[in-house]
């Protein structure tokens, strides 16, 4: 069974993917950013991890369901079977989960997430990738000032200028006003230019992200169909009930005697069996036992699993 695949797959639409007593991944949205070396980043997911969060919440069973062409039961099943394997090799390899990251023990026996960031879960940003913008540079304005003064026919004038009279200092002084005056003309017009440049580079990546989200599209693969043939059979009246139950069940059967007749052998093992709530599949479901606690099934169930290494799973109705 391709777990991983479809945990990396379910990442896309939901922000939690529960995976029953192991853990669950969480996503959590950033915003596009520029960083000030021009790096251009766009919105993205960022995947975390949290092992408190072991609640089966049916979105990973019916999934692996659909895909497989299983029932629930069965899906759940594989499921626990898969994650059994999976924390044997913990105690001395790593997990790698394609594409979402990578999970392994630290020297304190704790399990430690590490993210892989090569995929972006936020469909909004499908097509859009992490590039580095070109640096504006400001426009060089170069000036060159000539003075001449010459007349070759000095005889035409009214008189002729003395150039050796002339302060060289007046001269430079008025070059050096000139420049000045230049230089602050150049960096105002250019930095007014860079604010706009920025500002036309950071609408046309909007207008990009725009026309990307319009045109992106997702295949996560098509859903097999499943014939189902369904027989009808009363229900008994002590089963439907606006009582809310936390059940641990022992199997499921087609044939409401055979779940009756799973329920009277667990009886005489001692359990406070019961028929618990029927399942959308006409199924009848044969509990070890029905609580309105939930700490007590789960305490059952952990019993029933982990002490006499019996099949069991749990359900709330």
């Amino acid at each position: 069974m391709q777990l991983t695949r479809y945990i990396q797959e379910l990442l896309y639409q939901y922000e939690c993917v529960t995976i029953p007593h192991f853990g669950a991944f969480l996503t959590r949205p950033l915003n596009a950013k520029v960083s000030e070396k021009g790096d251009f980043y766009p919105p993205r997911k960022e995947v975390t991890f949290n092992e408190l969060l072991k609640t089966n919440d049916g979105i990973l069973a019916h999934y692996v369901a659909q895909k497989e062409g299983l029932s629930y039961e069965n899906a759940l099943r594989h499921i626990e079977k898969e994650i059994s394997s999976w924390k044997k090799r913990l105690k001395t390899q790593t997990l790698r989960f394609p594409g979402v990251g990578e999970i392994r023990l630290n020297l304190d026996r704790n399990i430690r997430f590490t993210p892989w960031e090569k995929v972006n879960f936020d469909p909004s940003s499908f097509g859009l990738s992490h590039f580095k913008r070109e640096t504006l540079h400001k426009p060089r304005i170069q000036t060159k000032i000539i003075s001449t003064m010459e007349n070759k026919n000095n005889d035409d004038l009214m008189f002729t200028p003395e150039k050796e009279k002339k302060s060289p200092l007046m001269r430079y002084a008025a070059i050096g006003v000139i420049g000045i005056a230049l230089l602050a003309t150049s960096y105002y017009f250019g930095d007014q230019y860079v604010a706009e440049q920025r500002l036309v580079a950071q609408q046309d990546a909007q207008k990009q992200i725009e026309k990307n989200v319009q045109e992106a599209t997702f295949d996560l693969g098509s859903l097999s169909e499943v014939e189902v043939s369904i027989t009808a059979e009363p229900i008994p009246e002590d089963i439907v009930s606006d009582q809310e139950y936390f059940s641990v069940i022992a199997g499921s059967f087609r044939s409401l005697d055979n779940a009756e007749s799973k329920v009277n052998a667990l009886i005489e093992e001692g359990y406070t069996a019961a028929i618990a709530q029927q399942s959308i599949d006409g199924l009848y479901r044969a509990a070890y036992g029905r609580f309105t606690n939930k700490k007590e099934a789960i305490n059952l169930l952990y019993y029933i699993k982990y002490t006499l290494k019996e099949e069991a799973w749990y359900l709330e109705e």
